[in-house]
């Protein structure tokens, strides 16, 4: 039986180390990151809606950067630039393209990311068997 989560490290109960490569990122990292990814985005998009602001524009390119990063190499620019991956339960592999949609799908809800359990995962982490971890 384990303790209760107050008492048990964060990832413990993943088999993460509670600190440094592999442990669990910060929400606040996770935001940081989610952030510069919705950043980035919008650029992106803006360079084909120019002059006019990119709008829902903006959450295709979202989603296409998200998912094809993430497949591709198990991490967004905004994880990659604060050292952050995308840990799933095939370790070496890559991701798997449903992986990816459904959790940025869930992601762009934005309510399911929020909702997080006693190790901080998101929603959208848990549905697809995931978790954002230190690099």
């Amino acid at each position: 039986m384990q303790p209760p989560s107050q008492e048990r490290p964060r990832g413990a109960a993943l088999g993460l180390p509670s600190d440094g490569p592999g442990s669990l990122a910060t929400f606040s990292s996770r935001v940081g990151a989610f952030s510069l990814d919705a950043i980035a985005a919008a650029l992106v998009a803006g360079l084909f809606t120019a002059p006019s602001l990119p709008g829902n524009w903006s959450l295709l390119s979202f989603a296409l950067i998200t998912v094809g990063t993430l497949v591709a190499f198990g991490q967004t620019p905004g994880m990659r630039l604060l050292g952050l991956r995308l840990a799933h339960p095939r370790p070496g592999q890559r991701l798997a393209l449903w992986r990816a949609v459904v959790r940025t799908g869930l992601l762009m809800v934005l309510v399911p990311a929020l909702v997080v359990d006693a190790d901080g995962r998101g929603l959208h982490d848990r549905l697809t068997d995931t978790a954002v971890v230190r690099d």
